[in-house]
C-alpha cells in the first residue's frame, strides 16, 4: 500500500495575520514538517484564485464576509479576499517545507465556483485531477492535514472516502474556523464518511 500525505492549503492568508486568518494556524507547520519525513509522497494543495471570485462577498453589493448566498451550485459562504493568484497571501507559509512535495494542486482559479476539497470543485463533479494522479501512482491512503479542519481539509477527506481511498485526519496537526457550527458538523460528517479521525 502505498502512503501520501495531503497538505491542505498551509498559506499565508489562512495563518494569524492573512486576510482569511484561522486561529493557530501557524502553528501546525512544525509538526507537518516532522510528518512528511515519514511519507513516501507529499502533495500540497493551494488555494489559487483570481481576483473578483465569485466567492468573495466583495464582488457581491452589500454583502459581508461570512454571509450565505446560493449559486448555481448550491449554497456558498461568502469569503474576505484571499488566496489572489500572485499575492503574498496565496503563498505557502514561509516556514513550511514545500520543497518535499511531489505535486502541487492548485484550486479555486475558476472565478465562477468556489474550491474547498482537493478532488472536487464545490459543484462535487468538476475534477481536479489529484485522484488521477494518485492512482497512476499506486497511492490508496491517505493522511490529511492543514486548514481549515471544517471546509477543505473535511472536503477533501469526504471526497477521498467516498473514491474509496483509506483516509486518516490528523487533528492535532489542523485547525478549523468553527463558522456557526461547523467544525462539530465536519467532524460528524467526516467519521460517518468513513475516514479515520486521530
Amino acid at each position: 500500500m502505498t502512503r501520501a500525505l495531503i497538505v491542505i492549503d498551509v498559506q499565508t492568508d489562512f495563518c494569524p495575520g492573512g486576510a482569511l486568518a484561522v486561529q493557530e494556524g501557524d502553528a501546525i507547520v512544525p509538526g507537518i514538517n516532522a510528518l512528511m519525513t515519514e511519507f513516501p509522497a507529499v502533495i500540497l494543495t493551494q488555494d489559487w484564485h483570481p481576483a473578483g471570485h465569485s466567492s468573495f462577498a466583495s464582488s457581491h453589493p452589500g454583502a459581508s464576509p461570512f454571509d450565505m448566498t446560493e449559486m448555481t451550485y448550491g449554497p456558498q459562504v461568502l469569503w474576505p479576499d484571499h488566496c489572489i493568484q500572485g499575492s503574498l497571501g496565496a503563498q505557502f507559509h514561509p516556514d513550511l517545507t514545500t520543497d518535499r512535495a511531489d505535486l502541487v494542486v492548485r484550486k479555486g482559479f475558476d472565478p465562477a465556483i468556489d474550491s474547498y476539497s482537493a478532488f472536487f470543485e464545490n459543484d462535487h463533479s468538476t475534477p481536479t485531477g489529484l485522484e488521477g494522479y494518485l492512482r497512476t501512482r499506486g497511492i490508496d491512503d491517505l493522511t490529511m492535514v492543514g486548514l481549515a479542519t471544517d471546509f477543505c481539509v473535511n472536503f477533501s477527506a469526504v471526497d477521498a472516502a467516498r473514491l474509496g481511498f483509506k483516509v486518516t485526519v490528523r487533528t492535532d496537526l489542523c485547525r478549523g474556523i468553527d463558522l456557526d457550527g461547523s467544525l462539530k458538523a465536519a467532524m460528524e460528517g467526516m467519521a460517518q464518511a468513513g475516514v479515520e479521525i486521530r
